[in-house]
């Protein structure tokens, strides 16, 4: 049996340990807001946060993360997180389908950085958007970088 802690939660799989990050998410604990997106780690659909810091799910096994705290884009409320609120009031996402990974590579940058610059926004975020929403995740980014408490991310 392997222990997890995701969104504030124990759990406990009886799956393989080489198993990936994201199927035990998606298939096991059935938190479907992590998507698969490329399986390579290359389009950042299934973004997640391990002990807070931004880790490509498809990439991570079972085992690396056990002990570690995991959050998924269920872990985050719209209370609590001034980045989605921002998605909301800019509009950003068209499909949405790449959005939970953009929001929590974004949540990660800001707790890295509080207050980014395009710039360092361009180098931090590297997940994909088929629709091409890149400027408006930029203005997202920086409109929930200029709202009071977003060092609190």
């Amino acid at each position: 049996m392997l222990q997890l802690k995701v969104n504030g939660q124990d759990h406990k799989l009886d799956i393989d340990p080489d198993t990936p990050l994201l199927w035990a998410l998606r298939d096991h604990l059935h938190l479907h807001g992590t998507k698969y997106g490329c399986g390579i780690g290359l389009c950042g659909s299934c973004t997640v946060h391990v002990d807070e810091h931004a880790v490509r799910a498809c990439l991570v096994t079972v085992a690396d993360v056990t002990g570690k705290t995991i959050t998924t884009i269920e872990g985050l409320t719209p209370d609590t997180e001034p980045v989605q609120q921002a998605w909301d009031e800019i509009q950003v996402p068209q499909c949405g389908y790449c959005q939970p990974g953009m929001i929590m590579a974004s949540v990660a940058l800001l707790r890295d950085k509080p207050s980014p610059s395009p710039a360092d926004i361009d180098v931090a975020i590297t997940n994909i958007c088929r629709c091409g929403t890149y400027n408006r995740v930029r203005q997202a980014i920086l409109a929930a970088a200029s709202k009071k408490g977003t060092t609190d991310v």
